[in-house]
């Protein structure tokens, strides 16, 4: 009997593909070819049309990386094809099995106007459904010869530009009549072969299907494929309509196309992606009005808009009868662990806006299948926004741990819940297959309890997104005995039913921590020191802005600071940010990063002028996060005498003593702390086990995935750079002293400061390194004499605390761990915080000894992964970060303010009050701006930063009539108005957005 099987089953696979899947397509005819080879950047289709053409042969080579070619193809069938539908099959020299990672096509009109994108696994073009017999059929194919980037690859070219050769052949060009019955017998069987495969051999069912199939390749006339094929059809006709048993699982099947916004390729490709891949839906979408299709980036939308508007149109066109679901609630799939918190809830705020404005419809969640790990601010920024629910794919991924749960509450660090689901088919790049959907009933983890979850199918990254073969499969795979239902429908009806279902869901509680992809929170430390730069510059840029417009009457700068924004969102797409895209993505958006910050600086140095006026009094911009009136100030001020304690530094035991009067640093002959003492309570913060500052180099040869992955074997070996090999010296910088130790390792060098300043209680550190070592990872150490069982890093709008102890295998797969601004450790009241003005990696460890427990500390500086970019993190680097000891969160939170957005010394002609003041430390003031809707009223966002229960009253500086709370979007909320100077109340970590009505 088994033997039987494997022959039957060897039989029908061979007639499916040497004999049906040829006559899809039969017969065929060579199209007459010829091309345009552009020499830089694209072009529109309306200059490229209008170029001259030459006579281009199939086998010829064409599309040098990064490159365009375009291809003008004729046909002209003969007579008796007549009455026929008529399909052009191309291969542009595709690559096999990686759809998206190889050259594409977008055909068009001959009067321009784009038709359908070609790609590796969607090679056809309908040319005409009633072919009259004498027609010239015309089309024109924007070729991209988009190189396949895999791991190891050492041309560096490609990441870079333009290659030089030609890396593509036209492998097929062809006018072929297509056989709708055939290809509907293939999809037949393919599918019919699919779900027999996941039945067990004792099934009967699977014995039922296979004779079915064996009679239907029996009925197929070898001479006559097409003429048979409805016979063939129908000996399979009985076991197509046997139905699903009532209690199958239910799929929602949603196509889309995740298209990372940059990674193996451009930005300006993406673009190109963009196009093709909504071509392709639009097309299905006329064809099969029950094919639902969704877009989650604004961007990507707003391209499509700029670069194609009557395509962008047709969109519209869709998406009003329900067919094209733009669940854009986010600007971009961002990253959500690096951006800061303003940034993470514009990227809501103008996705969301983007959506409603152009579409007329609120997308009701947060798509985000890719993203290394989630957040836990996210659930309370989401639903502020107005998003209802969240889907993410991405923690399938997880090494050790398996998530428990598919569909939940995810319950973020200030209590909010927001319903999600977690696709049990483990995949975002579905096909529609008998496997994917057998995979999701097994790994379905309510099983008992509900029955729906999730399928998004279609190849993702510029493969093109869902097919008509993908289509034909959900269709068969409807309501079939032996497999779930699988229905297509929109994400909110899925939601909808999914909610339906669960009575009482499970809880998650907390950041979704991703066991991969660690190394994300060093990689390619420029673009993440651009990005922090730029957030704070905007935040600046708005406070100061409002300030003079408010005070001085200048003009709200509306427009540059919305297009700002946009270009920082984009940025953080989840391949960009992270540090994960090729040469070419980090060296343009690096390049862009000084241009955004050299105009937020003009924009700040333009308020403050306005401010300060004609006077020659010296001010000062003074940092104070519980206050806003311009950057991350309170207020222009005279600036006030200095009457701190002087900072003193003297030669001891070959090194140095640093004294400000409240700490005393003692720093060895090799330039490493050994000593930090608070003079008024003597209590020593650094451990005698071994030095502070130590700079520390691993090898870092993750298992795969370069840029993305730490492995936690790294620590296995260490060199401590603990000598200093280039000298020491003092060194004064304004009221900033301090020493100076330049230290060598292999190709590159390291210049380190270890400095205080008069009143402050911080020591404060500088790094500038010159950085070419390959596949090498630095930290610096820090170790605490603190037996600390937490540590408190902060991410957006708070800060999540971690366990240190390794006692589950979740604490142990959490090695390498993403802070903002501050990781702060304690031991009861006693603690100390790291913040830092752009650096997101740490780690935190403990060792025990006879002397006590010692709580080490560790910043990941750099790395020097090789793919996709060989050359990342090359170059010269300049950080800083400080040793803040202190248990109080709130002190972490003011120094890093203070770190990443320093005073500003200006001259004017008085003092300017602060235009809105938190009488509480612990409620921060994280943006102050105008109202979008260029209404006149303000907009305050403000957050409970220290992760208690709190009581705050405010101070406007400015004449208000009525203080409204807002969400996100800045629309009212039902109920909720603070008026006066009444106290509000804070939950842990809760954001308020305020709108301030003025009297004007």
């Amino acid at each position: 009997m088994h033997d039987e099987r494997k022959i039957l089953e060897l039989r029908i696979r061979r007639i499916l593909v040497e004999v049906l899947r040829p006559a899809v397509h039969a017969p065929a005819q060579r199209l007459e070819v010829s091309a345009h080879h552009l020499d830089g950047e694209p072009v529109p289709a309306s200059e490229a049309l209008a170029r001259d053409f030459t006579p281009f042969q199939v086998g010829d080579p064409w599309g040098n990386a990064w490159g365009t070619t375009w291809f003008r193809m004729t046909a002209r069938p003969p007579a008796s094809w007549a009455g026929s539908v008529l399909e052009a099959v191309i291969d542009l020299g595709f690559t096999e099995g990686r759809p998206g990672m190889s050259a594409e096509g977008l055909a068009y009109s001959a009067e321009g106007s784009p038709l359908k994108g070609l790609h590796p696994t969607n090679r056809w073009l309908r040319l005409t459904d009633d072919y009259d017999g004498s027609a010239e059929l015309t089309f024109f194919l924007e070729a991209a010869g988009n190189p396949h980037i895999e791991d190891g690859l050492a041309a560096r070219e490609l990441g870079a530009g333009l290659g030089a050769a030609p890396i593509y052949r036209l492998a097929v060009a062809d006018v072929a009549v297509f056989h709708q019955e055939v290809a509907e017998l293939v999809l037949d069987i393919e599918v019919l072969s699919e779900l027999m495969g996941e039945l067990a051999e004792a099934d009967p069912r699977r014995w039922d299907v296979l004779y079915a199939l064996n009679r239907a390749v029996a009925a197929v006339d070898l001479e006559d494929v097409v003429g048979s094929a409805t016979a063939a059809r129908a000996e399979l006709r009985d076991v197509m309509r046997s139905p699903a048993v009532a209690s199958a699982h239910v799929l929602t099947a949603v196509g889309h196309a995740h298209i990372d916004t940059a990674w193996l390729w451009p930005l300006r490709e993406t673009e190109r992606k963009a196009v093709r891949t909504a071509s392709n839906a639009l097309d299905l979408m006329r064809r099969d009005p029950s094919f639902v299709f969704v877009m989650s980036q604004a961007q990507q939308l707003a391209w499509i808009k700029q670069n194609q508007p009557q395509l962008f149109r047709d969109l519209q066109e869709k998406a009003a009868e329900g067919q094209f679901v733009p669940v854009a609630g986010m600007w971009v799939e961002s990253d959500t662990n690096l951006p800061g918190g303003e940034a993470l809830a514009r990227q809501f705020v103008h996705g969301k806006r983007f959506v409603m404005e152009e579409f007329g419809t609120e997308p009701r969640g947060a798509w985000l299948p890719d993203s290394f790990g989630y957040s836990g601010a996210l659930p309370q920024i989401m639903a502020l926004s107005g998003s209802e629910w969240f889907m993410s794919q991405k923690i399938s991924w997880n090494r050790t741990d398996v998530f428990p749960h598919s569909t939940f509450l995810w319950e973020g660090i200030d209590g909010t819940r927001v319903f999600s689901h977690m696709p049990p088919v483990n995949t975002y790049n579905g096909k529609v297959t008998g496997e994917e959907l057998a995979r999701a009933v097994r790994n379905f983890r309510e099983k008992g309890k509900a029955r729906h979850s999730l399928l998004p199918f279609g190849h993702g990254n510029g493969g093109g997104g869902p097919t008509r073969e993908m289509l034909g499969r959900a269709h068969r795979f409807a309501d079939i005995e032996g497999a779930p239902r699988v229905r297509m429908a929109s994400p909110q009806q899925f939601f909808d039913d999914a909610a339906a279902d669960h009575a009482d869901p499970p809880v998650w509680t907390g950041e979704m921590y991703l066991e991969m992809h660690r190394g994300v929170f060093a990689s390619h430390l420029s673009t993440k020191q651009g990005n922090r730069r730029a957030e704070h510059l905007l935040r600046a840029a708005e406070m100061w802005a409002t300030t003079a417009a408010v005070t001085a009457g200048a003009p709200y700068p509306y427009d540059d600071l919305d297009a700002l924004w946009k270009r920082v969102l984009l940025f953080q797409f989840h391949d960009i940010l992270p540090g994960s895209s090729i040469e070419w993505v980090h060296r343009e958006v690096e390049e862009e990063y000084a241009v955004i910050a050299e105009r937020l600086e003009a924009m700040i140095a333009e308020s403050l002028r306005v401010l300060a006026g004609e006077g020659n009094v010296p001010l000062v911009a003074r940092s104070a996060p519980h206050d806003a009136a311009g950057a991350t100030s309170a207020a222009i001020d005279a600036a006030p005498p200095r009457d701190e304690a002087a900072v003193t530094i003297a030669p001891h035991a070959g090194g140095y003593v640093l004294d400000n009067g409240m700490l005393r640093v003692r720093i060895d002959d090799a330039g490493l702390v050994r000593s930090v003492l608070q003079t008024a309570t003597g209590r020593e913060v650094i451990s005698p086990e071994s030095p502070a500052n130590l700079l520390q180099v691993h090898p870092d040869v993750p298992a795969q995935w370069d840029a993305w992955d730490i492995d936690r074997y790294y620590r296995d070996s260490v060199v401590e750079l603990d000598a200093a090999t280039e000298g020491m010296e003092p060194f004064e910088d304004g009221d900033r002293i301090g020493i100076r130790v330049r230290r060598r390792h292999h190709r590159s060098t390291f210049v380190q400061t270890v400095a205080l300043r008069p009143g402050a209680e911080r020591v404060e550190f500088g790094l500038d390194v010159d950085w070419h070592e390959r596949q090498t990872l630095v930290k610096v150490a820090f170790p605490f004499p603190l037996r600390a069982t937490t540590s408190s890093s902060e991410t957006q709008f708070g800060f999540i605390e971690r366990p240190i102890p390794e006692n589950t295998s979740w604490d142990f797969e959490r090695f390498e761990i993403c802070a903002h601004r501050y990781l702060q450790i304690h031991e009861g009241d006693v603690g100390v915080a790291l913040v830092n003005d752009s650096t997101y990696g740490h780690d935190v460890r403990r060792t025990v000894s006879p002397a006590g427990t010692t709580t080490t500390v560790h910043l990941t500086i750099l790395r020097g992964p090789t793919f996709p970019d060989p050359r990342a993190d090359e170059g010269t680097h300049s950080l800083t970060y400080w040793l803040v000891p202190s248990a109080h969160p709130a002190d972490a939170v003011a120094a890093g303010y203070a770190i990443n957005s320093p005073n500003r010394p200006l001259t004017g002609a008085g003092p300017v009050g602060p235009l809105v003041t938190s009488h509480n430390p612990a409620v921060v003031v994280e943006a102050l701006k105008f109202a979008d809707d260029r209404s006149g009223d303000l907009i305050v966002r403000l957050y409970e930063s220290t992760g208690t229960r709190q009581m705050a009253s405010f101070e406007w500086g400015i004449p208000v009539t009525e203080v409204v709370e807002n969400d996100l979007l800045e629309r009212d909320v039902d109920g909720r108005r603070v008026l006066g100077g009444e106290p509000f109340a804070f939950r842990p970590f809760q954001i308020v957005t305020l709108r301030l009505r003025r009297a004007i």
